[in-house]
């Protein structure tokens, strides 16, 4: 689906966030970028999307570019509308007819669990539905790639569970192609099939995991394992 390789970026201040970073995603797989605050996860995921532009190497779609969802770290709602309406967002942008766009924007919020909050406002909402509504959003354009920013970094403990529960739901349904960034073990441990641990910045790939199968639940004892591996990976490139 997405190959990036031999990529490098550094931006203007100097800041080299990125040195030689190689790594392939294949059709229907949910994989995780995982490592330390500032290795330059968040700046792969916007080469990954094309939102920046590599200073070297290059970003390939084998398959030809596809549909490409975005989730944000933080939900970027509009304030003066309604949740259908930012969820309705990207389909507006690329001129769906209206009634279209609304049951697509409708129908992603209901499969969030946001079914009878069309028209609430974001100040009504909880961290956890604002978030929610950012996810219909992405999930409106119909992606084949959907990208992942810590998107539920600053919630709870209890509604990040659920969340993460959905996103598997919907990667399964809908057969996606997931690249999920993370500073959290114990998420990707549950939710991915393979985590790509990084290094501090300049940030690479130090270690390409496949978690091992079972993973059923947070507390199945292959999940336990698959957190050791990948703490110990992390340790590892940390030290190096």
């Amino acid at each position: 689906m997405i190959a990036l390789q031999g990529v490098a970026k550094r931006f203007a201040n100097g800041t080299e966030a990125l040195r030689d970073l190689s790594f392939q995603v294949a059709d229907g797989e949910f994989v995780s970028l995982l490592g330390p605050s500032g290795c330059g996860k968040s700046t792969a995921l916007r080469l990954a999307a094309g939102l920046l532009e590599p200073d070297a190497g290059h970003v390939a779609y084998p398959q030809g570019k596809p549909q490409i969802g975005f989730v944000f770290q933080e939900p970027t709602l509009m304030p003066w509308t309604d949740a259908l309406a930012n969820a309705r967002l990207p389909l507006d942008l690329k001129h769906v007819p209206r009634n279209e766009a609304e049951d697509r924007a409708a129908g992603a919020l209901a499969r969030v669990g946001l079914k009878g909050f069309e028209r609430a406002y974001p100040r009504e909402l909880s961290g956890g539905m604002k978030m929610r509504v950012s996810l219909a959003r992405a999930l409106a354009a119909e992606p084949k790639l959907l990208l992942l920013d810590e998107p539920f970094a600053a919630l709870d403990e209890i509604t990040r569970n659920a969340l993460g529960n959905d996103l598997l739901r919907l990667w399964r349904e809908d057969g996606l192609t997931v690249l999920f960034v993370t500073h959290s073990v114990s998420e990707s441990s549950y939710l991915s099939q393979r985590v790509l641990v990084m290094t501090p910045r300049p940030g690479r790939v130090a270690k390409d995991i496949i978690l091992p199968l079972g993973r059923d639940n947070r507390l199945s004892p292959q999940t336990i394992e698959a957190q050791r591996m990948i703490s110990d990976a992390l340790n590892t490139a940390m030290a190096a």
